[in-house]
């Protein structure tokens, strides 16, 4: 007999080898009948997997990340299969659950439309409808590469190739089909009823540009088709704030043929991202941050130290100075450092808190490039923190509480994941364990929500990741907190203690935004463009109504200017309703429409970006209302729905 602990805390006995599914269904029927898989141990498995020890079980439900990941991997098999009867010929590459959905990656010679999506859904709906039974079965390496090359599955052939000669393949079969896999999936074929395929992309064979170009379907699956109808709606609002339209639209920025990956702004753009800067600097130096700024290109041999050179060279961008190696800093940490170590400090200068917007460059494939979203140069707003390890917690703790205040300003909810030691790491794990310790404690001492993403740490320590959540549902990683043991002992960072010995301080490796280019294009489409009064690159556009009001178009557009107020005027020889057509088209938080009368009264027509028309009013007195909005930074943008 086995002993399961269920997550209330009681305990069933079970006879040892029951699946997971059975276990579920002597819960409730109806549990049964809704779960996806399970969690045994903190590791997700099958609802077909036996359990033959003692342990903790949680199930899982398609509400759940875990859940979510069993049914999209389960789909991405029942669109290949589909795929298999429609073009026998197609060879399987890779076909895993991602955050929205699944992919599989197809070398066929059709080339595959959009409107073959039509038919590969029928085929899928019909696998769907005679719920096969998904069964897990093993082989020895040289009977799986048998079997694969019996299939003509070339791609799983080198996938087997690359495994150790001693290793047990596992397999997952459903009706006809065969696929190496390595699991978990749900028990069943019946369970994603509602099916749309999204897109097709190109896909280089492991990623590698020397290797051949393959089809990449992606699709998403839901238990109900509400859920998929309501995911199509989201994604129409989705298309309507893409941040690559809407940046071309409003001028705000641009990418170009001659520098892929490399994004170029406009006045516009510069202007929202000056006021972020703005904010950012404002709310730093409040937290007692100092800044500095560090050299783009540094040289190899700082790299090395730093552990880059060896564990990032693949992302970085060299250039031969003087016949030695340089590099184009892919990350801002090095350059604190020797910020640093440009004199001995000690212990009463801690905590010592380094801020640097830093320019920095990383190679991204070029399939993996998305407008603002992934770029190969981008501004990160890295702090460094130095202090003693009595003040770890407090620093978390502050750090912790600036990003939350930053997030709050433009009405972003966000979760918190902590991630710990990754496969590939620097240091002794003593030390990573004290490191994540470390963190843990900090956000339970200030009641934080978390959840461990474990293996997931930088190379060099833990983190803190932020994980922001806009107006339309989705989530994004911007702001981390990394506690960092290693760099200090690699690049010997000093101090003077209070015993006049030597120590070595404790670094802390912290964004907010993040890149600051990724955060603008999050907000482009936080806002679909209606930036907050305080944030928009042009705050009031005059609108005169005829030509021989220019002229008094031109001095309320002084008077603002004067008052820091970003003003345009519309002075085109067009009709005013077109102009103010216009204007809200560009997202203009106010229209000031002067004739006649407001030119005799030294007044302006004002109209609101949401509210239409409000009135006549002063320029001092509309101006007042500007201003204070800028003052308080209030979040007025009509699209926070």
């Amino acid at each position: 007999m086995i002993k399961l602990t269920l997550p209330d805390g009681s305990i069933r006995e079970y006879e040892s080898g029951i699946k997971a599914l059975d276990v579920a269904k002597s819960i409730s029927e109806g549990l049964g009948r809704i779960v996806v898989g399970a969690s045994f141990n903190g590791t997700t498995i099958g609802l077909l997997n036996e359990i033959n020890e003692d342990g903790n079980i949680r199930f899982l439900k398609f509400e759940d990340k875990e859940g979510k990941s069993v049914f999209w991997h389960t789909s991405s098999h029942i669109m290949a299969h589909a795929i298999k009867k429609i073009w026998p010929e197609a060879k399987l590459a890779i076909g895993p659950a991602i955050e929205n959905g699944f992919y599989y990656d197809i070398d066929m010679e059709h080339r595959l439309v959009e409107e073959d999506f039509e038919k590969i859904e029928a085929e899928m709906k019909k696998i769907v409808k005679e719920g096969l039974q998904l069964e897990r079965f093993e082989l020895p390496r040289e009977e799986a590469i048998k079997l694969m090359e019996e299939k003509n599955e070339s791609y799983k052939v080198e996938l087997i190739q690359d495994l150790p000669e001693d290793s047990i393949i596992s397999f997952y079969k459903q009706g006809d089909f065969v696929d190496l896999c390595a699991g978990p999936h749900l028990d069943t074929t019946k369970k994603p009823k509602a099916i749309k395929l999204l897109s097709i992309a190109g896909a280089y064979w492991r990623g590698n540009e020397n290797n051949k170009m393959l089809q990449r379907i992606y699709g998403i699956t839901f238990p109900k088709a509400k859920e998929l109808e309501e995911y199509i709606n989201l994604l129409e609002e989705a298309k309507k704030r893409d941040h690559r339209k809407l940046g071309k639209e409003l001028e705000l920025f641009f990418m170009s043929e001659e520098g892929p990956g490399f994004p170029f702004f406009l006045p516009k753009g510069v202007e929202v991202k000056n006021e972020l800067m703005k904010y950012w600097r404002e709310i730093h130096k409040k937290a007692g941050y100092v800044e500095i700024e560090s050299p783009i290109i540094l040289n190899r041999h700082l790299w090395e130290t730093s552990g880059h050179w060896y564990n990032y060279k693949e992302n970085m961008y060299t250039v031969l100075i003087d016949e030695e190696d340089y590099a184009i800093k892919p990350m801002n940490c090095p350059g604190g450092i020797l910020v640093y170590k440009n004199k001995m400090h000690s212990y009463k200068d801690f905590p010592l808190r380094l801020a640097e917007v830093g320019r920095v460059h990383r190679h991204e494939l070029s399939g993996a490039l998305h407008g603002l979203m992934r770029v190969r140069a981008f501004t990160q707003d890295d702090s460094h923190i130095f202090m003693l390890p009595e003040q770890i917690k407090d620093e978390i703790k502050g750090v912790a509480k600036l990003i939350d205040e930053m997030y709050s300003t433009f009405g972003f909810n966000y979760h918190v994941e902590l991630s710990t030691r990754p496969e590939k790491f620097m240091g002794e794990i003593k030390d990573w364990d004290m490191a994540e310790a470390s963190l843990k404690a900090a956000l339970e001492e200030i009641n934080v929500d978390f959840v461990i993403n474990e293996g997931d740490g930088a190379f060099y320590g833990p983190k803190i990741d932020f994980h922001l959540t806009d107006c339309i549902g989705r989530t994004w990683q911007c702001g981390t907190i990394q506690l960092d043991y290693q760099e200090p002992q690699r690049f010997e960072l000093e101090y003077i203690g209070a015993d006049g010995q030597k120590h070595q301080p404790i670094m802390i490796h912290r964004v907010a935004f993040g890149s600051i280019e990724r955060f603008f294009g999050i907000l482009i489409e936080q806002y679909a463009g209606a930036f907050p009064t305080w944030l928009a690159p042009v705050q009031v556009k005059v609108l005169p109504i005829s030509d021989k009001f220019n002229d008094y178009a031109e001095k309320v557009k002084s008077e603002l200017e004067a008052m820091n107020i970003r003003v345009e005027i519309d002075d085109r020889a067009e009709k005013i309703g077109y102009k103010i057509r216009e204007a809200q088209m560009e997202k203009i938080p106010y229209m000031f429409i002067v004739g006649e009368k407001e030119a005799d009264n030294n007044t302006v027509s004002v109209r609101e970006r949401q509210k239409g028309d409000i009135g006549t009013m002063g320029i001092k007195e509309i101006s007042d209302v500007i201003i204070n909005k800028v003052k308080i930074r209030e979040n007025d943008s009509p699209q926070l729905i």
